[in-house]
């Protein structure tokens, strides 16, 4: 099916689908009726902004605040603090009726395709219910628009009156891509979205999406752990640690040149990508990740980093243009490889 057939083209223009200004979440964590609220930041600080028809990848350890990144540029949190701009609206300013319609123009595509989609519906009425509540279309268009969407997915006509536990894996997730693509959003946030498929059908969701993003002209938020899944799809990557942006760059500048700590060991403990020139020597995390509730002072890495001085135990480094990225770390020049 081609992209004329499917009638789903968004223009690719030169302005950010999203902005994100100094993004913060901040939860309050009650301790008991006589003792005062304890504070989590989730969030701390982060920016960041995507194009039409690129990929943002943001990687790091469980509990470092991606998640809770996406469901702020998904709208499902408000943030606590900074600007998000959806369609040249900020969201954390907008009206309900402004943040109702920008709702359609950002979906989430889930890590489970086996919890996400309603075994008691048939997969034509899972397709069509985000027109049913969204649009005033008739049965007969929605049902159409629905089979259009099954083909440009990898999926067959008769799929649309089948269950989901009728399907494998990779065809729920694709599935689960079909139906927020149901109101042509120009935005995909796209959370851990093949880390519960087998690695060979991973490889045929990430070429999906990559397909679907060249013909559509999407923007894709991609939060993963996986940076070899994160090597194939992305274009620009962010990597957080305990709610911070510790570095961000473009794919290519973060692979061959890492220069933050975390960054590289990311990077070693990664299969295939040691020894490519990603990083200088294997550099192995020891220790746990420390309470969000208790960060450390100085640098937030201060406690797991080989490198750690002084000044990293009491000074926090903030994001600076080193080599072309952008770098959270005191000592990042030391890691610039020699040309």
């Amino acid at each position: 099916m081609t992209l004329s057939q499917a009638k789903l083209a968004a223009p690719i223009g030169q302005e950010p689908v999203v902005i994100a200004r100094n993004l913060t979440q901040v939860y309050k964590i009650k301790r008991g009726f006589f003792k005062p609220a304890d504070h989590l930041q989730a969030v701390s600080g982060v920016s960041f902004s995507v194009l039409p028809g690129k990929t943002l990848a943001v990687v790091g350890e469980s509990g470092c605040g991606k998640s809770t990144l996406a469901r702020m540029v998904s709208l499902i949190e408000a943030p606590s603090a900074g600007e998000l701009i959806l369609g040249g609206v900020d969201v954390v300013k907008a009206t309900d009726p402004q943040r109702h319609a920008l709702r359609r123009s950002v979906q989430l595509v889930f890590q489970n395709p086996f919890g996400s989609l309603n075994p008691r519906k048939k997969i034509g009425s899972i397709l069509e219910s985000p027109l049913e509540i969204n649009t005033t279309l008739d049965a007969q268009t929605r049902a159409e628009q629905a089979r259009t969407m099954l083909a440009l997915v990898g999926l067959r006509p008769e799929h649309y009156d089948r269950y989901p536990h009728m399907f494998s894996g990779g065809q729920r997730q694709r599935i689960a891509i079909a139906r927020a693509l149901m109101l042509k959003p120009g935005l995909i946030v796209a959370d851990e979205p093949v880390s519960a498929l087998d690695v060979s059908i991973q490889a045929q969701v990430l070429n999906l999406l990559a397909d679907l993003q060249q013909e559509l002209g999407l923007a894709y938020l991609f939060i993963s752990h996986d940076l070899g899944v994160v090597r194939h799809i992305a274009h620009d990557v962010l990597v957080m640690y305990l709610g911070h942006a510790v570095e961000q760059g473009s794919k290519q500048a973060i692979f061959s040149q890492a220069l933050h700590p975390y960054t590289q060991a990311l990077l070693a403990s990664t299969p295939g990508i040691v020894g490519s020139g990603a990083t200088k020597k294997r550099l192995v995390l020891t220790g746990e990740l420390p309470s969000p509730l208790h960060p450390p002072s100085g640098c937030v890495f201060s406690t797991r980093c080989p490198y750690t001085t002084t000044r990293c135990r009491q000074e926090r480094p903030i994001l600076r243009e080193v080599a072309g990225q952008q770098v959270a770390c005191h000592l990042a020049e030391q890691f610039i490889h020699p040309t």
